[in-house]
Formats: C-alpha cells, sequence, structure tokens
C-alpha cells in the first residue's frame, strides 16, 4: 500500500485551470476581478437606495444601532446581488474557541400560504429578512465555553459584523454560499467565539490612542485602529500518503518517524523554485483568495522542505484576521484538488523546521498615519517615541500573559527549538533605534553610525554602495532582521513571532491589543500630569515621559541571540519570566495584574469570560494530549510492533538457517538482538501509556492536575516511546514497514 501511494503519485496529472481573460485572451490583471465575490461599500452604494446607505455608513461608525428598515434593505439587495451568482443559501459564519469557523447552511427558500378560487395553496419564494441578516441562534453548548454553556441553556447568538463584508464562497454542483461575517456570544451577551474579543481590544485601543494623541494636540484624529499581517507558513503533502499516517490524520503530526539523511541541512529549499504542482495549487488558491477580497501578495518555499509560505499585504486587524483564516479554508480546499493535504501543526515533522505565523502588527489613524512609522528621524519624531516606549511598557509588565496567548500543545513543539523564538518574550527593536532612546535617556546626541560603504543618507535609511558600477545602490532599513526575537520592530511595524501556524490570530493580538490600550493609559496619565495646565504636552514634556518609561522597561529590550543559553541566563537576571510550558503560560490568566488589564482596566473581557477561557485552554489541551498519546498506542500496538514481530521472525528463521548451513550468523543475530532490545523497552512503555490515558480520561479528576499530568509525564512518555519507534524503522527491512517514512512524504515534489 505504501509503496503504490508512493509510485501513484508521479502519475497525477496536474490539475489546470483557466485564469481570467480579457476580451484579447490576455490574462486579466489582478485588480479588474479582485474582490468580485464580496458585498462591497461600493456594490453597496450601487444597490442601495442612497438614503438607506448613507444611514447604514452613519451606524457603522458608531452613530446609532442598524435600524430595521436598513437591515431590511440590505439584505434584499444583497440577496439579489448573491442570487445573480447563483447562491442558493446563507450562512452566519463565526469564530468559535476552536481555532477554527463555524457556519450553518439556510436556503434562501420559503414559503407562504394563499387564499386562491381553490382554497388555501402554499408557494414556494425566495426571501431573506433584515432578521435573518442581523441575527441567527446556533446551539452555544456544543462550543466550548469553559461551562458558560450547558445543554439544558444551551442558547447562543450570532450577530453579524457590518464591518466585515459578506462574501460569495463556492457551493456544490455550480452553486454558491452567501457568508455572514458574525461574533457568536450567550444568551446574557457573552462572548463566546474570538471576533467579539477582538474588536473590543480594537475599541480599547482606539481610545486609549485618541487619548494620548489628543494630549500632544493631534485632536483631528477621531478613531485609531490596529493593523495586521499575517505571513501564513504551512507544509503540502501528497494525500494518498498522508491517508496512510493515522497519526497526520488524527493530530496534524507525525507521532513517529525517523529523520532521513537529508532534511534541510542544506539549506536549499528556502526560496527554492516551487515544484510545478505546488506552484499550480497555490495559484489556483490566490485566484480564489483575491475573488474574495484576500490581498495575498507573497508566496515562496519555506525552510523545510514540503513547506511554503503565503503573506498578505496589512488590513485592519478584524479583517486581517477573517482573510487569514479564508486564507486557510482556501488552501486546504483547493490542496484536495490537487491530491494534497495541507498541514498547519506547527510540528508535523520531528528533525526540520516547523509553522509559524508571524503577526505584523502596527497601530493606525482615521487620519492614515501609521504611529510605528519612525520616519527618517525618530529621535525627534516625538510621538513615535511616545508610543514606542507605550507598547515597550505593555509587553513588558504582561510578557506573561502575552506568552499565555500563544500558548498550546502543538506550539509547545516549537518555541525555543532553535526555529522559532524561545518563551521567553522580549522585544527587538534594532541598532538604531536602541540607540536613539538610549541617548534621549542619557541627554547626549546620537552617535553616528559607521557602515562600510555607505554613500548618504536617505529616506529609508542610509544607501549601500556595493561598488559593482552596473548595479544600483539600494537603500538600507534603519533596522536589521532579529530572527531570533519574539516580538521585533521591523520598519514600521512590530512583528510577533512567536504566534503558532494553526492559531486563530484573534486570541493573541486581544491579548496584545488590551496590554498595549491599558499602558498608553498609563503614558496618558503621566503626561498629563507632566504637563500640568498647558492646553497640549511640550517637546519636554514628552521627552520626560519617555525617558521614565525608558528607564523603567529597558530590561525587555534585547538585540542578541534569543537562542542562546546566554540569554536565558540574562533574562532571569531582568526578571523576565522563562515559560516553557503550554500549562505554565495559562496560570498568567489566573494572574490578578494580568485579570485588572484584561478585565477592568481595558474593557475587553468580563472576569467570567477569562476565567472560561482559562478553563477551555487546559481543556484543551488535555484533549490535545490524549488524542495524541491514543493514536500513538494504536500506531504502536497495530503497526509497529506487528511489524518489527514479522521482521524479527524472519531474521530468526535467517540466524537458524546459517547455523544449520553451518555458518557463522553473528550479523544476522547482532540484528536480531536490536530489533528485540527496542521490542523488550516498547512493550512495557506502552501499557505505561495506556495507564496515563486511563488516567486522564478520569471525569473526576482534577482539571490542572491533569493538564500538568499530561504535560510533565504523558508528553515524556511518548517521547521515549517514538525513540524505540523512530530506532525500529531504521533497522526494520522496509518492506516490513506500515507507514510512510519522512523522506517519501516531504520529498514527493522533488
Amino acid at each position: 500500500m505504501r509503496a503504490e501511494s508512493a509510485i501513484a503519485q508521479l502519475d497525477k496529472p496536474v490539475r489546470s485551470v483557466d485564469f481570467p481573460q480579457t476580451s484579447k485572451g490576455l490574462p486579466e490583471s489582478l485588480a479588474a476581478f479582485y474582490g468580485q465575490n464580496v458585498f462591497t461599500l461600493k456594490k453597496m452604494q450601487e444597490t442601495l437606495p442612497k438614503p438607506i446607505y448613507q444611514r447604514f455608513l452613519q451606524q457603522t461608525k458608531g452613530r446609532g444601532n442598524i435600524d430595521k428598515p436598513t437591515a431590511e434593505a440590505i439584505a434584499h439587495a444583497v440577496r439579489i446581488w448573491a442570487q445573480e451568482r447563483g447562491a442558493t443559501h446563507f450562512t452566519h459564519w463565526f469564530q468559535p474557541q476552536t481555532d477554527g469557523t463555524a457556519e450553518k447552511h439556510d436556503s434562501f427558500l420559503s414559503l407562504k400560504s394563499v387564499v386562491t378560487a381553490n382554497g388555501e395553496e402554499v408557494l414556494p419564494f425566495d426571501g431573506f429578512s433584515g432578521g435573518q441578516l442581523l441575527q441567527s441562534e446556533p446551539d452555544a453548548s456544543s462550543f466550548p465555553s469553559g461551562g458558560r454553556r450547558t445543554t439544558f441553556e444551551a442558547r447562543g447568538y450570532t450577530i453579524w459584523d457590518p464591518m466585515s463584508p459578506m462574501f460569495l464562497e463556492e457551493g456544490p454542483h455550480g452553486t454558491t454560499v452567501l457568508y455572514i461575517p458574525c461574533v457568536f456570544i450567550s444568551y446574557y451577551g457573552e462572548a463566546l467565539d474570538e471576533k467579539t474579543i477582538l474588536l473590543r481590544s480594537n475599541e480599547a485601543v482606539s481610545r486609549a490612542t485618541v487619548r494620548l494623541l489628543h494630549l500632544i494636540g493631534e485632536t483631528d484624529v477621531k478613531k485609531a485602529y490596529t493593523t495586521l499581517g499575517t505571513e501564513q507558513e504551512y507544509f503540502l503533502v501528497d494525500r494518498a500518503l498522508y491517508s496512510l499516517r493515522p497519526d497526520l490524520k488524527l493530530t496534524g503530526r507525525t507521532l513517529i518517524g525517523s529523520v532521513p539523511p537529508k532534511h534541510q541541512q542544506l539549506e536549499d529549499h528556502y526560496f527554492g523554485r516551487i515544484p510545478g504542482k505546488v506552484l499550480a495549487c497555490v495559484s489556483e488558491a490566490e485566484l480564489e483568495c483575491w475573488k474574495l477580497g484576500v490581498p495575498l501578495k507573497t508566496r515562496h518555499n519555506e525552510v523545510a522542505p514540503s513547506q511554503f509560505e503565503v503573506a498578505p499585504i496589512f488590513e485592519e486587524s478584524s479583517q486581517a484576521v477573517d482573510h487569514n483564516l479564508l486564507t486557510m479554508m482556501t488552501l486546504s480546499r483547493i490542496a484536495h484538488r490537487y491530491s494534497l493535504k495541507a498541514l498547519f501543526h506547527e510540528k508535523p515533522f520531528k528533525g526540520v523546521n516547523g509553522s509559524g505565523k508571524h503577526c505584523n502588527w502596527a497601530i493606525a489613524t482615521d487620519l492614515g498615519d501609521n504611529l510605528l512609522d519612525p520616519t527618517v528621524r525618530p529621535e525627534t519624531n516625538y510621538r513615535f517615541l511616545l508610543f514606542l516606549v507605550g507598547i515597550l511598557r505593555g509587553v513588558h509588565l504582561h510578557a506573561g500573559v502575552l506568552r499565555a496567548g500563544i500558548a498550546s500543545a502543538s506550539n509547545d513543539m516549537r518555541l525555543g527549538a532553535n526555529e522559532a523564538p524561545p518563551g521567553i518574550i522580549s522585544a527587538f527593536l534594532g541598532e538604531q533605534l536602541s540607540e536613539v532612546l538610549a541617548a534621549v535617556y542619557e541627554g547626549r546626541d546620537i552617535k553616528s553610525f559607521s557602515v562600510p560603504s555607505v554613500q548618504s543618507v536617505k529616506v529609508g535609511g542610509t544607501v549601500l554602495d556595493l561598488k559593482i558600477s552596473t548595479l544600483p545602490t539600494v537603500p538600507r532599513d534603519l533596522t536589521d532582521r532579529n530572527r531570533t526575537s519574539p516580538f521585533a520592530f521591523t520598519g514600521n511595524k512590530f512583528e510577533f513571532r512567536a504566534v503558532g501556524s494553526h492559531q486563530n490570530p484573534s486570541w493573541p493580538v486581544t491579548i496584545l491589543n488590551a496590554i498595549v490600550s491599558s499602558a498608553l493609559n498609563d503614558v496618558s496619565d503621566m503626561l498629563e500630569k507632566q504637563k500640568g495646565s498647558k492646553a497640549s504636552a511640550s517637546v519636554e514634556d514628552i521627552l520626560t515621559v519617555v525617558k521614565e518609561l525608558y528607564k523603567e522597561h529597558k530590561a525587555i529590550i534585547f538585540e542578541g541571540d534569543n537562542y542562546s543559553a546566554e540569554w536565558a541566563a540574562e533574562a532571569e537576571k531582568r526578571g523576565l519570566p522563562n515559560i516553557k510550558k503550554a500549562v505554565e503560560a495559562f496560570q498568567q490568566l489566573k494572574d490578578e495584574s494580568h485579570i485588572k488589564v484584561l478585565t477592568k482596566e481595558s474593557g475587553v473581557f468580563t472576569e467570567e469570560e477569562l476565567i472560561s477561557r482559562y478553563h477551555i485552554l487546559l481543556e484543551k489541551y488535555i484533549k490535545d494530549i490524549q488524542i495524541e498519546a491514543g493514536t500513538l498506542k494504536l500506531m504502536i500496538t497495530q503497526g509497529v510492533l506487528p511489524a518489527s514481530y514479522e521482521y524479527r521472525l524472519a531474521l530468526a528463521t535467517t540466524v537458524k538457517a546459517v547455523r544449520d548451513a553451518g555458518g557463522d550468523p553473528s550479523v544476522e543475530k547482532a540484528a536480531l538482538d536490536s530489533v528485540g532490545e527496542h521490542l523488550a523497552a516498547l512493550q512495557p512503555l506502552t501499557k505505561k501509556l495506556d495507564e496515563a490515558l486511563a488516567h486522564l480520561g478520569d471525569k473526576h479528576g482534577d482539571e490542572e492536575e491533569h493538564s500538568k499530568y499530561a504535560a510533565y509525564t504523558v508528553v515524556p512518555l511518548m517521547d521515549e516511546i517514538r525513540e524505540h519507534a523512530d530506532a525500529l524503522e531504521e533497522v526494520v527491512a522496509d518492506k516490513y514497514w506500515p507507514y510512510p517514512k519522512y523522506h517519501e512524504i516531504l520529498f514527493g515534489h522533488a
């Protein structure tokens, strides 16, 4: 079966898709069909009466709720638009606390009774009301709620988010489905999803930002928002081989598997030529995403074999999250058409790089200004310096809870493994910005930067002269890149690199927004006190606050190698938390200082919502380990052990035959002993795993104790079992081994 699947993938023809064409038969420009499956504001303006459209715009700016006439008009317009494009159903699309999305499809079909000359008759018609647009009612008890909803109190509501445009997705048989982005709340209004808290956190950032800007005289700003760009990493592997791996199917990662002689050590995959089948798949996924208004910009090979990345243009953070989830959905769906499987697990394969989701985050205003743009002279960009030290304050004071925002069983396998940032949260600013803050603090001039081959200073950085006459000079950025930093300033944004690849980015970005909003309010309090009765803060007032905050929080800044043991020791001296396990990180959600910021100060959560999320995270961690342990037991008992027994029997038969023939069977006997040694170790370990599963399955056990038992007992036990299984894979004859091997899976595109 394994060999047939490996051979079959070589004969599969690559699917062909027609790119949109112009009237001249040339490929259409991307802008011409970008967003064609989205009910944009422009389409809304074209289909709605002008008073209704103007009222809707006012209502989305917070000037009143959407009233019934507006909702009815929009519902009618979007139904006509959708049905003209093949829609038969609509769905409220929301983000439960599962890292994925949820949807229930309802058709536009309705029935009405009419009285005719022949009596009452039931007639069909297409309908979609304002009420159906605004609200739906899924079963809240069937989603994670941390005990907030049970089977006998199951009511929950999805409510349309008018700031996220509706769109069409492919349905069966040439039809489409109208998707309505929504929030998901309980009967009592508690957030049960990821979007509600993100929207609240954006409002918290807006309030804090506007307040601080007004204090420095920028009173024209009425609103601010966070921007986000998510660099999505993933693996693409052959679906037939994937289907023969129970671990990949049930857990998203390989629980056993020996690393092949060649993996990523030649460093030849990163930015290499994208394999033809993969390029065709990704290109079709891009095409679908562009039609959905997802601004995908780049595609490339990543470091590990069969690992790739796509990245978008940055957007308002709530829309960026919607678009990231759509990108993952689209990649999964399109991969199926090419007999491929997209893997978003943080560590699907041992011994090669795992996958992350770098979240590029910034704050912008309604006037179009990026507040994290340092400009060419950051030392005199006092607004930038204020926001910079404010963000550093938030990250420093609440590094622990920010670590909780990226914690999961799967991300534990990636963080701190010399391929991803460690569990120590620190901030990288780059040489120039670090020097600017130090100079401001010390009250001195900025040191000049000596760079080889620098010709002159230019906007965007210095200009590099390569001393090659045929090549142009190029601008150099103000900051270098530190790929080991979990929270790095990269030009005009912070790149939060520790987020896991399969994770819904709403949760970590919500926490980041909440702690930054609280810190910015602290900055405003300090500035108000410093400026006294003046109408707005002076430069001297701003610099005084910047100096004080830099002194208090410079410990969070680290410019070196975050992978090094020296940094772990230094971080401890600085008092920075080094949280290595998800179960330790979750405890940060019970810390009173973090609770205060996430609830009372920012208004992002109620205490009950935060407690429920703590329990959901613990429960999910335990279940993830349970599933992995159960799958490993299945693979060992049903695959590895029988294959090894069969090979051992063949070896024993060979040993006897050689000895009976008068030969020396020492070589065969050594191989037999090696197999026997690992089998002797595996059997009691598998029994231990069985006992561990029984302990985790005890429904009367303590949740916190179970999570720690999973982390500190079950996971190490699984690692020990894997060592012996992987050793057997290396010695058992290939024809006996039941599962596709790493070299078959990872190099299937070669």
